[in-house]
């Protein structure tokens, strides 16, 4: 679509005096063929004077409902404006205006109405340049202000929630406008809402469907939002970190008046140990001492090396070279 045909859809009010419907098409054909099938028989039988008065009275009913006749499908109401005044409110159905005094100049639309709207490198509170993409839903609930108080209620609509969209950004920091849509959604509707009710129209609800940032400041959010992560996972290490020396310290609080205690937790650890095929275990020589380790140490290496020592005790003796 050009530029051209968008500004003409703009610029365009309700819509116009429609084309005439097909009732009153067909009424007009009807009388019309009454008038010349009659016409045709009134020839010879009747007077001239009398077959013309025939043909123009029918023809003449036949433009009256050609022109008089008006529907209005069940979302329409028409604006009928007498000698140039407002008169009446028409529809939805079939009705009637007086032709040449009545004109139907305006047709207003009561179905919901979707609207697209763009704020393009709008600056926001922190200086911040974004596009933001919305849509309004709104329904006009007084046909009369809507025809009357405002030249062209669809275009007037559309510049408002543009305009509207635009002060908001410019008074909210980039952060509140990211996490924040349904606050801004909420504002913009009573905003719009307000300025154009008036005009009899009625702001249903506003949805922001996409907020573009510039791709550097995006590329930077992302690395601040990473190393914000990584400090927090740091955090959580410390704490960890801390709280395990605190049970470490109220361990050994509990094994320093209790020797029997920390005997056999360390037989456990040496047993957990041990448990898995091939294990070294490395136990130091202060914990052997302070603990009475050794015997338990030689036992553990006895029965680790008894069986290695009597396998090659039964190896048979090899054959003596010729």
């Amino acid at each position: 679509m050009t530029e051209k045909s968008e500004k003409e859809k703009k610029e365009k009010t309700g819509r116009p005096d429609p084309h005439i419907p097909p009732i009153a098409w067909t009424i007009f054909g009807i009388l019309l063929l009454i008038a010349i099938f009659g016409a045709i028989y009134g020839e010879g039988r009747y007077s001239d004077a009398a077959i013309g008065l025939w043909v123009t009275v029918w023809t003449l009913g036949g433009t009256y409902i050609l022109f008089a006749l008006k529907v209005a499908s069940q979302w329409e109401k028409a604006i009928v404006l007498r000698l140039g005044k407002f008169h009446r409110l028409a529809g939805p159905g079939m009705f009637w205006i007086v032709p040449i005094l009545d004109t139907t100049s305006t047709w207003i639309d009561h179905r919901v109405m979707v609207t697209p709207f763009a704020a393009q490198k709008t600056l926001t509170k922190d200086t911040v340049p974004v596009d933001v993409d919305a849509v309004l839903f709104w329904v006009v609930w007084d046909a009369e202000k809507a025809a009357l108080e405002v030249k062209n209620y669809e275009a007037a609509v559309d510049w408002a929630a543009q305009t509207a969209l635009r002060d908001i950004i410019g008074r909210m920091p980039l952060a509140d406008i990211l996490t924040g849509r349904s606050l801004l959604d909420q504002e913009l509707q009573q905003v719009i809402d307000e300025r154009t009710t008036p005009w009899g129209v009625t702001v249903q609800s506003v949805e922001i469907r996409d907020i573009v940032i510039p791709q550097d400041l995006e590329d930077a959010m992302s690395r601040q939002a990473q190393a914000e992560r990584e400090r927090q996972a740091r955090v959580i290490l410390g704490e960890s970190e801390k709280q395990i020396a605190e049970n470490f310290a109220k361990a050994a609080e509990s094994y320093q008046n209790n020797p029997t205690a920390l005997h056999l937790r360390a037989m456990n650890m040496l047993y957990e140990g041990l448990k898995e095929k091939g294990a070294l275990v490395i136990v130091p020589s202060s914990a052997v001492e302070s603990m009475n380790l050794g015997g338990l140490s030689g036992l553990v290496a006895m029965s680790t090396t008894a069986p290695k020592l009597i396998a090659e005790a039964n190896k048979p003796a090899a054959a003596p070279k010729k």
